[in-house]
């Protein structure tokens, strides 16, 4: 018999261009089918879009607040996001609505945009609401996941320029106020098959994402580093004083707070292409020390693979916080290609770290094992940059929408 022969360079390319692109982010990894409730309004804004839904009882904007979408490629949706935040473990929405609260989703044109240009969505939703205002009301305004980010900087921005935004609560859920984590192993995946399709390295280096992540390659054997579009976001916040001044800032983390990490241990393979076109190709979890193997890469083209070392980081990928099922994602994503293909693959590990606990509470940096792993409930809460801070009870999915959290919030709602 003849020696089975992998598919041509062409023949993926096509394949891949026809089936759903491998990205990663918050929010379902699936379009959502179900369609979310009509708004009462539609605000469109620079760079976004927001949905306005009014409480229960009320005739107009009353209570406002304004919760923006979090990071990942293309337009926000509005059914995405509904889907997201009311029609999972706890519905948040609906029972912001019943209390009397007027929810304004604040969606982007493209989320993958940096943080700075959808900012001015933010600005923009928050003026019209202020307008709108049939009392004397002030806002809650904050986000999920990146949203934090964006919310954050509009409002300390704001406040540098004179601007009374009437913000009395800043709320961030689940924000990389210290940086999220994609393993550099994914990111050299995603550079290496860029070739093929360059989906998934272009969501690794758009602004936002490199904004985001406390390290980035570009390339697929870059050196890990501070992204240099990171460095300018955070002197942007530090110019705006890096947080706003007057609303009372609260945040939390769907991680927990006593420093146990979330099973993964490093070194671990934690992805395998088993088909013809991807034998071959491991990613595995990342490793402290100097000088440890976290990728090999081999797509479609001859052996031997391209191996991958990073030195210098944490074990990061099992530090408690809020997961990311990416190992997951590119597995299914290759899963679903024809079989004739050659993309068998196999995801041993689902998820790693995508926002440690640290980050979202911001009260520590990412950089070592002590910090990552540290005890949140024995520090001072004088050392988070939050007045106010919760962790869940177990480490969870990213953004996951849960009573235990949004309770917390609702209770501390400005009256």
């Amino acid at each position: 018999m003849p020696e089975e022969q992998p598919p041509s360079e062409e023949q993926v390319q096509e394949a891949l261009r026809a089936a759903p692109p491998i990205t990663i982010g918050s929010g379902p990894a699936e379009p959502v089918t179900t369609a979310a409730p009509a708004p009462s309004e539609v605000w469109p804004l620079p760079n976004g879009t927001a949905w306005v839904y009014h409480g229960e009882g009320n005739q107009g904007l009353t209570r406002p607040v304004i919760l923006a979408d979090g990071f990942n490629s293309g337009p926000s949706s509005l059914n995405d996001l509904w889907d997201h935040l009311d029609r999972k473990d706890f519905a948040f929405l609906t029972e912001l609505r019943r209390r009397g609260r007027d929810v304004v989703l604040l969606g982007f044109n493209e989320r993958s945009a940096s943080i700075l240009d959808n900012a001015q969505a933010a600005e923009a939703a928050i003026m019209r609401a202020n307008a709108q205002l049939q009392n004397d009301a002030r806002l809650t305004v904050g986000g999920f996941s990146m949203g934090g980010l964006v919310t954050r900087y509009a409002l300390a921005r704001m406040e540098t320029r004179d601007m009374d935004h009437r913000t009395a609560l800043y709320v961030s859920y689940d924000s990389p106020h210290r940086g999220a984590w994609i393993p550099i192993a994914l990111q050299s995946f995603a550079h290496y098959i860029r070739k093929l399709n360059s989906a998934f390295s272009d969501q690794m280096n758009s602004p936002a994402a490199q904004q985001l992540l406390w390290q980035h390659i570009a390339e697929w054997q870059d050196t890990p580093a501070t992204s240099k579009l990171r460095t300018e976001f955070l002197a942007a916040l530090e110019e705006v004083g890096n947080w706003p001044r007057m609303p009372l800032l609260i945040g939390v983390a769907n991680g927990v707070a006593d420093g146990t990490g979330n099973g993964v241990e490093p070194g671990q393979l934690a992805f395998e292409g088993k088909g013809l076109s991807v034998l071959g190709s491991r990613l595995l979890t990342q490793s402290p020390g100097e000088r440890q193997l976290v990728a090999k890469l081999r797509v479609v083209t001859p052996p031997p693979a391209k191996e991958v070392y990073t030195s210098g980081l944490p074990r990061i990928d099992g530090a408690p916080g809020g997961t990311l099922n990416s190992f997951e994602i590119l597995a299914d994503r290759f899963n679903a290609l024809p079989p004739i293909l050659g993309f068998r693959s196999e995801a041993h590990i689902k998820s790693h770290s995508f926002v440690p606990a640290v980050s979202a509470v911001a009260i520590r940096d990412l950089d070592t094992d002590e910090k990552l792993y540290a005890n949140i409930s024995t520090l001072s809460p004088e050392d988070s940059e939050l007045n106010e801070f919760r962790c869940a009870s177990q480490n969870e999915g990213h953004t996951r929408i849960t009573e235990e959290l949004c309770t917390w919030i609702l209770d501390r709602l400005p009256d």
